[in-house]
């Protein structure tokens, strides 16, 4: 039942595929997932310079988009990692289209291999960085936290005041540059005058900072860019929680199943559509979802229910 109700939601799934690469705020990341076929059969590495190799891990990636438009969830599991999964989407992108943001933590395979976005990394991933060693060095952590926990405010007051982007960028242009610039500063400080070891713990953190400047701080110079990777990490729980109570998909198929209806619920929940009303409209309408699957989106799916006469 399942996977017939999958080949009837197919459309629609591919439909929110082409919608996702075309948007200015990407978020994406992945986590380890269990796959019983894929485990013993590895997938190849193509590299010129290197002998042949093959890849054994297994994973789920979580691609999410941003900005003002209707959220869209996707997921996506086997062998490649999250930037191989984010080149295969921007692959579909208008190619008049700006480069869009993209939002991950610092990994490198997080990376599209042939597309260029605007980098943004994940701010909580910095703090979490300092929180780590904060029993230790409390006093300096404190001061990172504090320094942070300023810039989220200012964050989250342009939520509660609906600022747009371009408001949204001269408030923290105003308000957490000055904060950011005088961080940055301190930190570089502490090693000049050698109040901190570069290869303590503390020093491992400010330096996770410092290397990275540049993307944590893209929403100081371009508008719409996010703080954080939160949105990204939440819809990943949803494959966790799958790993764990069902232990292991069995075949590529079953993942295949398993990302779509993962997609469609989450998207349906970022969008606040009751899931299970969406999923029965589908298996109540094939000919119209192959037809029209753009009308057929949980964003949409309501309009063009009531609009049926079949």
């Amino acid at each position: 039942m399942a996977a017939d109700l999958a080949d009837v939601a197919t459309p629609a799934f591919d439909c929110l595929v082409r919608l996702a690469a075309q948007r200015g705020v990407i978020h994406n990341d992945d986590t380890t997932m269990r796959v019983a076929s894929l485990r013993r059969e590895p997938a190849p590495l193509a590299d010129a310079d290197k002998p042949k190799r093959t890849r054994t891990g297994i994973f789920t990636t979580g691609i999410l988009t941003g900005g003002d438009e209707p959220p869209i969830a996707l997921f996506f599991t086997g062998h490649q990692h999250a930037g191989e999964n984010l080149q295969d989407l921007l692959d579909q992108r208008d190619r008049r289209l700006p480069a869009p943001i993209q939002m991950c933590d610092a990994l490198s395979r997080n990376a599209p291999v042939d597309a260029t976005t605007l980098l943004s990394n994940c701010l909580v991933h910095g703090r979490r960085q300092v929180v780590d060693v904060s029993p230790s060095f409390p006093i300096e952590a404190r001061h990172i936290l504090e320094c942070l926990r300023e810039v989220y405010r200012h964050d989250a007051r342009a939520r509660t005041e609906r600022l747009t982007p371009e408001q949204r960028l001269k408030l923290h242009q105003d308000l957490s540059r000055p904060i950011l610039d005088d961080l940055h500063r301190w930190m570089r400080e502490q090693f000049v005058q050698k109040k901190v070891e570069p290869n303590s713990t503390l020093g491992g953190a400010f330096n996770y900072l410092l290397n990275h400047w540049e993307p944590l701080t893209l929403f100081l110079r371009v508008a719409g860019a996010p703080l954080d990777n939160n949105v990204c990490e939440r819809g990943l729980k949803m494959a966790i929680l799958h790993r764990k109570n069902s232990l292991s998909y069995k075949t590529q198929r079953g993942a295949q199943v398993g990302d779509l209806f993962m997609s469609l619920i989450h998207t349906c929940r970022l969008n606040d559509t009751n899931p299970f009303k969406y999923l029965v409209a589908l298996a109540t309408h094939p000919a119209q979802v192959a037809q029209s699957p753009e009308q057929w989106l949980p964003w949409t799916y309501a309009q063009a229910l009531a609009s049926d006469t079949s």
